[in-house]
This record gives structure tokens, sequence and C-alpha cells, in this order.
């Protein structure tokens, strides 16, 4: 059960009380540490993914952690953002705060959806069916690059930039979610269909 991938997902698990502790940490450079930390965890994320098909290590305790490490991650992440700019709104243009916390509602609420959809779909042995797509992929990519640029917060020509990107991947977060309802819906269904010449 303990293999490599499964190795590289509980780091990441342990990686989360570090960047809340670098990005409470009162030092000028904290904010940069936290900010690697991040993208450290995103690149395991990816990493034991590859590495358990590449070294045959699939195993279902893998399967469960990795996605809920990645979404404990992200959504801690999340939480840390929205309460730094809400607080620190007035250094920033007015409802900057809201630029920040809607997607940031938006990206939980689609993690919630999508995992209880997946749980779903697994329980009728059709799991394959809500495989990552290329969206899903892309709004990954784009979200750990937007909210390392919002832990960090080097300059504000960053910020800005980092604001830009996550609501693109907020954007790329609820095209994916649709996808995935589609087949979801659809294969629901089909289950109602069934269900009365089973009975």
């Amino acid at each position: 059960m303990l293999n490599l991938p499964n190795t590289l997902t509980i780091v990441r698990l342990a990686l989360i009380p570090i960047i809340v502790a670098l990005f409470y940490w009162p030092t000028e450079r904290s904010n940069l540490f936290a900010a690697l930390v991040f993208v450290l965890a995103g690149f395991t994320d990816l990493l034991d993914g590859y590495l358990a098909r590449r070294l045959h290590k699939t195993t279902k305790f893998g399967a469960f952690l990795d996605p809920v490490a990645d979404k404990i991650t992200v959504c801690v992440a999340l939480v840390l953002i929205v309460e730094y700019y809400s607080v620190h709104v007035h250094e920033y243009f007015p409802h900057m705060n809201l630029f920040v916390s809607i997607p940031a509602m938006i990206i939980i609420a689609r993690e919630i959806v999508v995992s209880a959809l997946r749980e779903w779909m697994a329980e009728i042995g059709k799991r394959n069916m809500v495989a990552v797509s290329w969206v899903g992929k892309w709004k990954t990519t784009i979200q750990l690059i937007s909210i390392s640029g919002l832990i960090w917060r080097y300059n504000e020509a960053m910020i800005y930039a980092a604001l830009g990107l996550l609501v693109l991947a907020t954007v790329l977060t609820i095209w994916s979610m649709v996808m995935y309802l589609k087949v979801g819906l659809t294969s629901m269904s089909a289950q109602d269909m069934q269900a009365p010449d089973e009975q």
C-alpha cells in the first residue's frame, strides 16, 4: 500500500500545515516560501500520478488519497488568499476581495460536486467516464499558477496577473464541471430507465 506514489501523496498532505505556517509567518520572504511550497505540492500531485502509471503502482489507497490530498491543498490555499485579500482589500481596488472570494467559492463548490459525481459513477462501475479531461488539466495548471501568484504577491503586477488567471481558471472550472455533469446526468437517466425493469 505504501509505495513511492502514495508516499508522495502523503508528503503533499504534510506540506499543507507548512504552507499555512509560512503564509502567516511575519517575515519578508515567508510569502515567497509559502508559494514555493504550494508549487512543490502541485508538482508532487503531477509526479505521483505519473509514477503510479509508469511503475504500475496504482492502488485503491492511492486512488482514494490522491484526489483528497489535491482538493485539501487547493481549498486550504483558497481560504488563505480569501482571508488575506478580504483583510487587505483597502490596499487594492474596491471589491478586490470579491474577485478572489467568488472564484474561490465556485472552485470549492465544483470540487465537491465533481467528487460526489465520481463517487456515484464508481458505484455503478462507470468511473472512467468522468476521467480528467484536457479542460480539467488546463484548469488545474492555471489554478496552480494563479494561487501561487496570489500567495507570493511580489508586486501589484503579479497580483493582478494572478487574479486574471484565477478568473480564467474559474471559467475552465465551470466548463469542466458542466462536461462532467452532462456525462453524469446521462448515466443517471439511463439508470432510472433500467430501474423499473430490474424490479
